[in-house]
């Protein structure tokens, strides 16, 4: 068969290309040059860490994620320079037992910081977070790292559970909820209303609360009209000093929870009122926090997340936030109430991205500690998944699942795009509601959690069944740390 000149060029440039990609398949040189690639994005990866954990923020309260009025520039740059999750939850709807989740990446339902008596530790608790457990700083610790908690703790406020007991080389903020040690009873007449509209609310005097540094009080009421702008500026002050090593920051803003403060900078500028203010406040400090790494040189070495502990509190009315398109809030085991506005920022280490995989605040442990390469406990069951081949690798979320827990009941969980509640209970009232055929939402479709399913899809009910089956099977509870008062 006569080959013409052009087909004959076209089977050489074949063969020749062919040959080229046998080399590259055998060649040792070309391996080792993929390793040093792997090693180059590994190198690449940031080796500081921040996390910033506002206070009652709901969903729908930053302009990035679809709030009308309150303007957060800050967080909004960082989402477009970031990754933006909006599958991302804490690991309970109210105050202490979603901190626990986040410093020890476990269900609170394991170390029994979560209560069916108290939601949340209070200024008379007896107990705090167990020595037994292991959090994300003292992780951290074992690396080398230098680390520092500044703002709201809330998981004990007595010596042996502050953060200096729990791995945090220094602390400065208020140890528990900004609403607690109130002279005045929220329970006087007229109730939680008539009192979150007196003159008294906007009295710094009315909350008697301690600000610390490390374990001593040094000053009490803490001037919550500026404790926003302090907590920025001993975060700022902690990056400068430590910027020739590697650091770990927990920066857990107390608002905008109830008392609602705004320095006079901020007070009064919000279109959306004082909530906004308080809001735009952080913002503006994550702004400077952010500033303040890049001046340093540090902004490319060090990976910032932000989010919050629980959902909105609803029944403050206006002095409350807004989950959006989200059901319910603070409280609740409806999606208002557990998932969070979330962002992770690492410019040249994070591709900009929106993530609709599923996330949660217990993950962080598992990915920090997988970065700087200490070992998870093998000791205990952990709740985490690394999420570092989502941040840097562009692959999906390890985690499919999520566990909605009301004090140490499992309310609902979801599985991938489903959500079943086995009970539901409304934030602040006593009526539980026990489903024999679970209530069952699409999450992907039905995010306000408005079309019951469950008729439709038995399948997916018996799926879920046997998720909890599966996670009861290896559940043993902890003992009740919140319960104990007085």
């Amino acid at each position: 068969m006569k080959i013409e000149k052009y087909q004959w060029k076209n089977i050489r440039a074949t063969t020749l290309f062919g040959l080229a990609l046998l080399f590259m398949a055998c060649n040792p040189k070309t391996e080792a040059q993929v390793e040093k690639t792997a090693e180059t994005v590994e190198a690449q990866k940031p080796k500081n860490f921040v996390i910033i954990f506002a206070d009652d923020l709901g969903y729908g309260d930053l302009s990035s994620f679809g709030h009308p009025t309150i303007r957060t520039p800050h967080l909004d740059q960082m989402a477009s320079e970031g990754q933006k999750w909006t599958n991302f939850y804490v690991g309970a709807s109210v105050c202490t037992p979603s901190r626990a989740a986040l410093m020890t990446g476990r269900l609170p339902v394991r170390n029994g910081m979560t209560s069916n008596v108290n939601r949340v530790l209070f200024p008379d608790s007896h107990n705090g977070l167990p020595q037994t457990e292991v959090t994300i700083a003292e992780q951290m610790k074992k690396a080398g790292y230098t680390t520092a908690a500044i703002g709201k703790w809330h998981l004990g406020h007595k010596e042996e559970y502050l953060p200096t007991s729990h791995g945090f080389d220094s602390y400065f903020g208020i140890p528990y909820s900004n609403d607690m040690d109130n002279v005045i009873p929220f329970r006087s007449p007229g109730g939680y209303f008539s009192f979150w509209k007196s003159e008294e609310r906007k009295d710094i005097n009315t909350f008697n609360v301690p600000l610390m540094r490390n374990t001593e009080i040094i000053e009490r009421p803490a001037d919550q009209h500026t404790i926003t702008k302090r907590y920025t500026e001993e975060a700022i002050k902690f990056i400068n000093e430590n910027k020739e090593k590697p650091f770990f920051l927990y920066l857990a803003h107390n608002l905008p929870h109830v008392p609602l403060f705004a320095s006079k900078e901020f007070e009064g500028n919000s279109p959306r009122g004082l909530y906004g203010d308080t809001v735009e406040e952080i913002d503006h400090g994550v702004g400077q926090v952010l500033d303040a790494l890049k001046a340093a040189g540090l902004d490319k070495n060090t990976l910032v997340v932000f989010t919050s502990d629980n959902g909105p509190w609803l029944l403050m009315n206006q002095e409350g936030g807004s989950a959006g398109l989200l059901r319910n809030g603070k409280g609740s085991t409806w999606e208002g109430g557990m998932r969070e506005p979330t962002i992770f920022w690492a410019p040249g280490s994070i591709k900009p991205a929106i993530i609709t995989d599923i996330g949660s605040t217990m993950d962080l442990f598992t990915t920090f500690s997988n970065m700087v390469g200490v070992p998870i406990p093998s000791d205990r069951v952990m709740d985490g998944v690394d999420l570092d081949p989502v941040l840097f690798e562009e692959k999906e979320s390890a985690r499919k699942d999520m566990f909605y827990y009301r004090g140490d009941r499992l309310f609902a969980v979801r599985v991938g795009e489903y959500k079943a509640h086995f009970i539901t209970q409304e934030p602040y009232e006593q009526e539980v509601t026990q489903h024999e055929t679970p209530l069952l939402y699409n999450l992907n479709i039905d995010p306000s959690e408005k079309f019951d399913i469950a008729a439709e899809h038995p399948e997916i009910i018996q799926k879920i069944r046997a998720v909890v089956e599966q996670h009861n099977a290896k559940l043993v509870k902890g003992p009740d740390m919140l319960k104990d008062r007085g």
